[in-house]
């Protein structure tokens, strides 16, 4: 596996709680806790997009007059109709 240092500036304050994390989570290895972190940040963010599409799409379903309660029946009603 190809790498890369590279640097960055954090405050003292943040060093202290970066050396906690790094001791419990990497190991005392920053490699490793960053590659953690990665997978973890990467989780978060396909959540919040995932938020921001349900969101978006009850707010669409509303603009039209459907509620979440509709859906079920709606979508039960579209399969039946795609067997035909």
């Amino acid at each position: 596996m190809a790498s890369q240092t590279i640097g960055f500036a954090i405050s003292d304050e943040d060093r202290k709680r970066l050396d906690r994390l790094v001791d419990h989570f990497g190991g005392g290895n920053r490699s490793a806790y960053l590659r953690a972190t990665l997978k973890v940040m990467e989780s978060l963010r396909r959540a919040e997009r995932l938020r921001e599409m349900q969101a978006s799409n009850h707010r669409r379903l509303a603009e039209r007059g459907v509620s979440a309660a509709d859906l079920p029946d709606l979508i039960r009603e579209a399969y039946k109709g795609a067997g035909e």
